[in-house]
């Protein structure tokens, strides 16, 4: 955006407006996916100790609401982004195409190789899911960044210190404080590190948080330039991945500290870039139009239906993946899922190398294509949305 020269007499200067808070999407909207999503999972804490579950494994419900429902669906949400996208896919079909491809044929040659292949395969398929949930937390930083135009180096240092350290550090511990009451797929799918790792860890994390805060609160008192989005991604991100892999030792504490505030805004920014920003459906010039003639009512009748699809879509296919997994893996959800149809034989031949690597085919695709599709310099629509 640029304004025009109008050489304006000493006399008829004015004090330059202080810049307005830089949001992604809305207050609204990022306060909801951001801080909402926070603040549900530090709810369900509460719930949890109500309930005298929170030092022990996920109870069904958790699983349905958090795994199911937010975890699993937020990876078909990828998919969404992309393959229904046809614009986008015909810019980069081979990416599109293979990497699903690639994705089946690397994990079926490594499962097939007998006990440690599978061992392999689980390492492999963690730390991915690992550098991607970390990733996405800098992204959100990023983003938050080049919305509120920060271009100052040692901002971006402070601001990468912070959140690689908020979410690196309790990993790091989590290595050194093995084993744990949880794990991220299967257990043992972390390697041990020594202690000594996360002690020489700690007070750099602490530096960098205090640093972060400090650096902050001097921008927005001093230069007048807040950033709460930024400011809740990181104070969120280190509260939660603290209290979730540190605090407390049990399943259930990290499944709802982890999911819900990595899937949720997820969501949100895939249902964002599809109906609202600029260039999508909503905003073709038809479309457009139409809304601008819309009643209020009918204004939210259809967003109503855009977001029950989404959901709906998404929802369906996760339940469809987590049937397979169950019925043809792992045969601990009978009540949800139905009985078994493969036996104990049919588990352990070659079916089985093939059935793993093929259902963990959407979360592989997920975590590679995410490094892709949100990039601005190469995506000008997201582009345009984020520096709008």
């Amino acid at each position: 955006m640029t304004t025009a020269d109008l050489s304006p007499s000493p006399a008829d200067s004015v004090e330059p407006a202080r810049p307005s808070i830089a949001w992604l999407f809305s207050p609204t909207v990022d306060l909801a996916a951001f801080l909402g999503s926070a603040v549900i999972a530090l709810g369900l804490l509460g719930i949890g100790a109500w309930l005298g579950v929170l030092h022990s494994d996920s109870p069904q419900w958790t699983w349905v609401t958090a795994v199911l429902l937010v975890d699993v669906a937020h990876v078909y949400a990828t998919g969404f982004r992309v393959y229904a996208d046809r614009e986008d896919f015909r810019q980069r079909r081979w990416l599109y195409v293979l990497t699903p491809l690639l994705a089946f044929l690397i994990g079926w040659a490594i499962y097939s190789e007998g006990d440690a292949g599978r061992v392999r395969f689980w390492r492999v398929l963690a730390y991915m899911a690992v550098f991607h949930f970390v990733r996405q937390q800098y992204g959100w930083v990023a983003l938050y960044r080049a919305k509120a135009g920060e271009t100052s180096s040692t901002g971006r240092w402070i601001d990468t210190a912070a959140i690689y350290l908020a979410t690196i550090y309790p990993l790091v511990w989590w290595h050194s404080h093995m084993p744990r009451n949880f794990w991220w797929f299967l257990e043992e799918d972390f390697a041990r590190a020594p202690k000594i790792a996360a002690s020489l860890l700690e007070p750099v994390y602490w530096a960098a948080l205090l640093v972060y805060g400090g650096h902050s609160l001097y921008r927005g008192t001093k230069l007048g330039e807040w950033n709460p989005g930024k400011d809740i991604v990181v104070a969120t991100t280190a509260l939660c991945w603290h209290l979730g892999i540190i605090t407390f030792n049990s399943d259930y504490a990290f499944t709802v500290t982890n999911v819900i505030t990595h899937g949720v805004p997820y969501f949100v920014l895939v249902y964002w870039y599809r109906y609202r920003n600029p260039g999508g459906e909503s905003n073709s010039a038809g479309k457009a139009r139409s809304d601008k003639v819309a009643a209020p009512g009918n204004r939210s009748a259809r967003t109503f239906r855009r977001i029950a699809f989404f959901l709906g879509t998404l929802w369906l296919l996760a339940f469809l993946e987590e049937f397979l997994w169950d019925r043809g893996i792992w045969h601990e959800r009978g009540w949800l899922f139905g009985s078994e149809w493969l036996t104990e034989s049919h588990r352990a031949n070659h079916l089985q190398s093939v059935l793993v690597p093929l259902l963990a085919v959407p979360q592989i695709t997920h975590y590679i294509l995410d490094g892709f599709i949100w990039k601005r310099r190469s995506n000008p629509r997201f582009r345009d949305t984020v520096e709008s």
